[in-house]
């Protein structure tokens, strides 16, 4: 499929990743706070910022301080699709394209088994995660998620635990931006090289799938970073055993 001209060009640079990163662990934080945190000076910051409040992914909105003058702004994730025109026109489009890929293939109608809701929440991810460019494959029976490649493969060290938190919270915002029962569950970094899966369920079931490991999605930062060095390093020691 051609790329669209809205991908989320903004997510392969480091620095940005540490600024969403910083505006995902404290939402409603003004820039001086959030440059300081990304290591970043004001107006890199500011530019960052307005880049990923372009893509939909952050909005801004003033704080009240209780000081004279025009009120800050802060910045916060996108979690509903009202707080963000770009999130909402996201929303609209990959649900017209959805519907217009099973008019052409009814065989990729699951509307059947899954309801529209949900089959709604999969066009919104599918799209998130292609313009990011993790090429999804999505499994509908047991609502598994393949990701491939990393894009942040080279990106990484100190950053590659942030990359895979800010990930799992992007994912999580997704859903919540179009109304339906679908949530993440788990996750499954780095099952093979550069690939990890991710894990859907219904809200209030379990989820259909059988597959052992990961970490549930709702883990804090630390955890999920702790968790993506474990599977990262596992993955280098079975690259390195003999005959492989």
């Amino acid at each position: 499929m051609p790329r669209r001209v809205d991908d989320f060009r903004g997510l392969t640079q480091r620095s940005r990743l540490r600024l969403l990163h910083a505006v995902q662990r404290i939402p409603g934080r003004l820039l001086q706070e959030l440059a300081e945190e990304a290591g970043l000076p004001l107006n890199t910051a500011r530019d960052h910022l307005r880049v990923l409040e372009d893509e939909g992914l952050i909005a801004r909105a003033p704080v009240e301080t209780g000081r004279r003058g025009r009120p800050p702004n802060g910045y916060s994730p996108v979690r509903h699709t009202e707080h963000s025109p770009v999130a909402e026109r996201r929303a609209r489009a990959a649900q017209e394209r959805g519907d217009a890929l099973r008019g052409l293939d009814p065989e990729l109608d699951h509307r059947d088994a899954l309801g529209d809701e949900a089959v709604h929440q999969l066009d919104a991810l599918y799209e998130h995660l292609e313009d990011a460019g993790l090429e999804p494959e999505v499994n509908d029976r047991d609502l598994t998620i393949g990701l491939l490649p990393c894009l942040y493969e080279e990106m990484i060290d100190p950053d590659r635990p942030a990359v895979c938190s800010v990930h799992a919270r992007l994912v999580r915002d997704q859903l919540e931006q179009v109304p339906g029962p679908l949530e993440l569950r788990r996750l499954h970094p780095f099952v093979g090289p550069e690939r990890c899966v991710l894990v859907l369920g219904r809200q209030g079931e379990a989820a259909p799938s059988s597959r052992a490991g990961g970490i549930e999605a709702d883990r804090g930062d630390a955890d999920l970073e702790r968790a993506a060095v474990r599977a990262l390093r596992g993955l280098h020691d079975r690259g390195r055993e003999p005959g492989r």
